[in-house]
């Protein structure tokens, strides 16, 4: 077998330590390849361009780490559904190192489901082929939609089962971040370790991920500021694109504002803001519609840790932590509302209150009627150049809707009165509204199928869908199948769960 080797320039195990346990990767009997993503390794110049599918699979199960990996499991903590657990880390994934992409990008490489390390506790470490396969899915869905995320560069088979319920062939995983620092990291650190180790911990993440705070004389306001941006940005994209994460705990929000841990999520398919997915979540707190504000409690327990940092002074730390706390509600809006105006078609001059009453009216109508929340936007493109039949199609009481698209349309006309055009303004409007509201998502029927049938052993449905989900915007009636609602008998009892 070849020798693989990777440039890796692995700061956190170098910089940080204390901050993590270093562990190596349990041995996989059988290492099979199930997925490679190939143009990701090539952006992350990982020089791997002509190794065989076994050689890969021995790299990225860890039964071969390249040279110069340094496997740590890293240290944090975490509100989970509310409840403070002081010590959860890395329980079944080792940080095997840092490459800088093609780019100039700082990008972790770590393995998931590579086996116990001394976070583990009571469990084992393991995960499954379909749990792994759906984060492959479910990711590339979001990158396609240009949601800020993780992403899957391996999945490979163990040749060994997991026992959950039942038992359930064995996968790792190898996942790409921006970083893995969460706010749970921080909120461990102010809980077990000293002023000092979250002062260490904060500039290593500024000098990372905000390198232009470095010489801020309040760089750790700004540090929190700048993290709360990251996210009001990434969860208005998350509620325009109909994505319920399932488990938002402080330790899955990621402190580079990308989404991380495709547990328990999906996406929303008959628009309801009450919708919630997860078999684990049932009093709703992460539903739909309260990610915004889990958001904000999040970003809380990240100022609570930072405290000490902003200010010697008490008063004056929670004065200035309480600034961008309260701010983000609005800044979230700002995004939400720019989102909007887009997924609406509307230009021109911002009209604030009537734009975001337009919205609020229209997704009062899709849930009146249990409307497909995909479907709806993408059909009022359809209807931007006077073609409403598919639109009307999806509603089984059009006198609302009426009601609505004559606001729409006078909207619409007053925007166009006050911009200049190149082309007929129905057919850019219906443009711009395309390459904004998916036609195709990761419907929850067929990710389903495609995960039973990998877990027999059959990738065919998996790789077909992930070729679909790449493309979300491009209508081809040969995919219509992907783009088609679950049907109510599934929907009836479908429940996603964490897969650990």
């Amino acid at each position: 077998m070849p020798n693989i080797a990777i440039p890796f320039d692995n700061t956190y195990a170098r910089d940080l330590p204390g901050f993590y346990a270093a562990c190596q990767p349990e041995r996989a009997p059988t290492p099979a390849l199930l997925y490679f993503n190939h143009e990701l390794a090539e952006e992350l110049r990982l020089g791997l361009a002509g190794h065989d599918a076994p050689a890969l699979a021995a790299m990225f199960s860890g039964n071969a780490l390249p040279a110069g990996a340094m496997p740590i499991a890293q240290a944090y903590a975490g509100h989970q559904f509310g409840s403070f657990s002081p010590q959860l880390g890395d329980g079944r994934a080792l940080l095997i190192g840092e490459v800088i992409d093609r780019y100039g990008r700082r990008r972790d490489i770590a393995l998931k489901g590579s086996g116990r390390t001394p976070f583990s506790r009571r469990g084992d470490g393991k995960a499954a082929v379909g749990p792994m396969l759906r984060e492959v899915l479910v990711g590339e869905a979001m990158h396609a939609l240009g949601i800020p995320t993780t992403r899957a560069l391996a999945v490979v088979a163990s040749g060994a089962p997991v026992r959950r319920e039942t038992l359930l062939p064995g996968a790792i995983l190898t996942r790409i971040a921006a970083s893995h620092l969460r706010v749970g990291t921080f909120e461990y650190f102010a809980a077990h370790g000293t002023t000092a180790m979250v002062r260490q911990l904060a500039d290593y993440a500024i000098a990372r991920h905000d390198p232009d705070l470095v010489d801020s004389p309040q760089r750790y306001a700004d540090f929190l500021r700048a993290v709360a941006e990251r996210q009001a940005a990434l969860l208005a994209q998350w509620m325009h694109a109909g994505f319920i994460h399932g488990v938002m705990n402080t330790d899955n929000m990621g402190i580079p504002g990308e989404t991380i841990d495709y547990g328990p999520c999906a996406f929303m398919e008959a628009y309801d803001p009450r919708t919630v997915f997860s078999s684990i979540d049932a009093g709703g707190r992460y539903a739909y519609a309260a990610q915004p504000d889990i958001a904000r409690w999040n970003l809380a327990r990240l100022a609570e840790a930072l405290l000490p940092l902003i200010d010697t002074s008490e008063g004056r730390a929670i004065e200035a932590a309480s600034e961008v706390l309260d701010a983000f509600p609005e800044r979230y809006h700002q995004h939400w509302l720019a989102g909007l105006r887009a997924k609406l078609g509307l230009g021109g001059e911002l009209q604030e209150e009537a734009d975001a009453a337009l919205g609020e009216s229209w997704l009062d109508l899709l849930h009146a009627q249990g409307v497909d929340y995909t479907l709806a936007w993408r059909r009022l493109a359809d209807a931007a150049t006077g073609n409403e039949a598919p639109l009307r199609a999806l509603f089984a009481a059009p006198q609302g809707l009426e009601r609505w698209l004559e606001r729409w349309r006078a909207r619409c006309a007053a925007a166009d009165a006050a911009m200049t055009h190149d082309g007929p303004p129905a057919e850019l409007r219906a443009q711009r509204m395309r390459r904004v509201n998916p036609w195709l998502i990761a419907r929850n029927q067929r990710v389903e199928e495609a995960l039973e049938a990998a877990e027999r052993g059959e990738l065919a449905p998996f790789e077909q869908l992930l070729a679909a989900l790449r493309r979300p915007y491009d209508e081809d009636p040969a995919l219509a199948r992907y783009a088609e609602p679950a049907s109510d008998a599934f929907m009836a009892d479908f429940r996603t769960y964490c897969g650990t």
